[in-house]
């Protein structure tokens, strides 16, 4: 894997986009390079796909014209109550934005990265090799 931004997916044109589960999000170009974002979780931590707004198929077959990421760190929404099943209880919070677009349509993809304060909480995004 080489570690990759989300503005090196601008102006390729995707052949597909991926939702594998809730934890890796994978970009195949039409080049045949594949891009992943995803998070190796570690103990007393989780991050995840909150949500995704638009439909992934927008992203497909034309030039990404936009690929953006935000953060906002120890936040969440008023009355948010987390659905971990884990034996822990969060204790600090990072929501993790991303933003593309092409010519067909937009899609915004949340994630949540939730811990005990002391492990990451990031989104990774690397540029998969063949031996990956």
């Amino acid at each position: 894997m080489k570690e990759a931004t989300p503005q090196d997916l601008v102006g390729l044109t995707m052949a597909s986009v991926v939702n594998e589960g809730n934890d890796r999000l994978v970009f195949k170009a039409a080049d045949g390079r594949q891009f992943a974002f995803f998070h190796d979780s570690d103990c007393c931590e989780i991050v995840q796909i909150e949500s995704v707004a638009g439909d992934l198929a927008d992203l497909v077959g034309e030039p990404l014209l936009l690929a953006e990421e935000s953060t906002n760190r120890d936040s969440h929404p008023p009355g948010y109550k987390s659905e971990s099943e884990s034996e822990w209880e969060p204790e600090s919070y990072t929501w993790t934005f991303y933003k593309f677009a092409t010519r067909k349509g937009y899609v915004d993809v949340r994630w949540l990265g939730e811990s005990s304060g002391y492990y990451s909480e990031s989104v990774d995004f690397a540029e998969e090799t063949a031996a990956s």
